[in-house]
């Protein structure tokens, strides 16, 4: 699979088989996404990786949470800005639009909507999961870095015939995910990765992109 192929086959899978993923692969690949890009080297990602047991109890956390209606773990960082501007917050609109239409769901039917977003917490039934953490004490750009990194892990995925869907709903529950994967004070979860083999039997519609003139600018030479 080449580059061009690993981008555009990347899409955000919401619905995974039970199929392990071999802990060589991930190594694999985790070990080539080291090679990401970072501002002087500094590598600000701190990576767990659940499969089996822990990741079992995880989901079971999880799911027990949400069936005693328990509120969700304050934020640590703002996901999209109250005031949301245009083109984002059409962009956004529609994305909801386009998930939730697919699924069979209207706007209205707010319940329905959340039990569909619950299937995050079971990682879509993927039997693999990344979580990504950074430290509080860096700033956007080392920010940066770790998307830069989790696009990286991504696309090796794909070259593997692997799927993946960046999760920050994960942040949510992040003291679930602490009482499994024990980091550090000094870290805080960014995102969850849902990692597996794509069910080819789930339907989906994929969503699009925004024309290259609006949002790339050519200044030519003469």
């Amino acid at each position: 699979m080449d580059v061009y192929e690993a981008v555009t086959s990347r899409r955000a899978v919401r619905g995974f088989t039970d199929q392990p993923v071999p802990r060589e692969v991930l190594e694999r690949v985790l070990s080539a996404a080291a090679w990401a890009p970072s501002g002087s080297n500094i590598q600000p990602w701190n990576v767990y990786v659940l499969t089996g047991a822990p990741l079992a109890e995880l989901k079971k956390r999880a799911g027990e949470r949400l069936a005693a209606g328990e509120p969700f773990d304050e934020a640590e960082y703002v996901q999209y800005p109250p005031d949301l501007k245009s083109p984002y917050s059409d962009r956004r609109s529609a994305f909801g639009e386009q998930r939730y239409g697919a699924l069979g769901i209207p706007r209205e039917d707010v319940e329905a909507r959340q039990r569909a977003a619950s299937a995050n917490w079971q990682c879509f039934g993927a039997p693999a999961a990344l979580f990504c953490y950074i430290d509080r004490d860096l700033g956007p750009a080392q920010w940066s870095d770790v998307g830069m990194y989790l696009q990286t892990v991504m696309l090796l995925l794909r070259a593997e015939g692997l799927h993946s869907c960046p999760q920050m709903a994960w942040a949510k529950f992040r003291k679930s995910v602490a009482e499994i994967v024990s980091p550090p004070d000094e870290l805080m979860l960014f995102c969850g990765m849902s990692i597996g083999y794509e069910d080819v039997t789930e339907s989906y519609s994929r969503t699009g992109r925004a024309p290259l003139d609006e949002t790339v600018r050519f200044i030519d030479g003469d």
